[in-house]
């Protein structure tokens, strides 16, 4: 099969519905949840701003905009290697500067629900990974690695959503073999999670500080956070888009991530 008729019968299955595309960002706008850092350590993302310029009205009688006020990590976004001081020397390591190939890969959707729901700081381990791979086949090079938790289902509650206590953030994630086997010995292209960033919650206190940032950026590889919908998309088989804004030295970027799985 060449590649022009891969790309007609791809075409074919959109328009008849053979193939679905599934969203899987949250909504973006004021009530979005954001990261919230230690006040001694940085400021916080602002809250989102969406501010009206006309609405067909006296400043502009045929048409509508608004303009924005928004971090680059804000909502379901794209970290790009500068956005870590481990990636920050690499050429290609801003969103404006990323091949555009990587945009556009398969994903592996490691299921840890359950996990998540029995435990909130529940990590991801190699074993975990070895034992999905000897279950749905091997994690490829050049692939995304996406840990579904479900925790979409608190996006619209920032409370549940950052889950902190005085102890701090309660959220699931990897720990730091995990993410360094994906990236040296799996090659992957990423890793995304459905949580506020890429790390656990607890991660600012592993013995490597925040490793899935660390680690990932330190290999010139990229991170999604804030998915959503992950329950939709199969162990393995989704294609995800996941383009960020062409920022200039862009650290990060929301992003609008679509999945394409069977319809079936």
């Amino acid at each position: 099969m060449t590649s022009q008729t891969t790309l007609a019968n791809l075409a074919t299955s959109l328009l008849d519905g053979s193939i679905k595309v599934v969203d899987c960002s949250g909504p973006l706008g004021p009530d979005t949840p954001l990261l919230k850092l230690p006040p001694e350590i940085a400021d916080d993302t602002p809250k989102i701003e969406i501010h009206e310029i006309s609405r067909y009205g006296d400043r502009g009688p045929f048409w509508a905009w608004n303009w924005l006020k928004l971090g680059e990590h804000s909502g379901t976004h794209y970290d790009a290697p500068h956005h870590w001081v481990t990636g920050k020397d690499y050429p290609d390591g801003s969103v404006d500067t990323i091949a555009p190939q990587n945009f556009v890969a398969p994903a592996n959707v490691i299921d840890c629900s359950k996990e998540a729901a029995a435990d909130p700081d529940f990590l991801l381990t190699v074993d975990h990974v070895k034992a999905w791979e000897a279950e749905h086949g091997e994690i490829k090079e050049g692939e995304w690695v996406l840990m579904r938790t479900d925790w979409d289902q608190y996006n619209d509650d920032e409370v549940k959503y950052l889950n902190a206590d005085e102890t701090g953030p309660h959220t699931p994630g990897p720990n730091a073999e995990v993410i360094t086997y994906l990236m040296e010995e799996k090659k992957a292209l990423g890793w995304g999670t459905q949580c506020i960033g890429t790390d656990a919650g607890a991660a600012g206190g592993f013995e490597i500080p925040f490793p899935a940032h660390n680690l990932l950026h330190k290999h010139n590889r990229y991170g999604l956070a804030s998915l959503t919908n992950l329950s939709e998309l199969p162990a393995k088989g989704a294609i995800l888009i996941t383009a960020p804004l062409k920022i200039v030295k862009g650290t990060g970027s929301p992003i609008r991530a679509l999945a394409l799985i069977p319809a079936s």
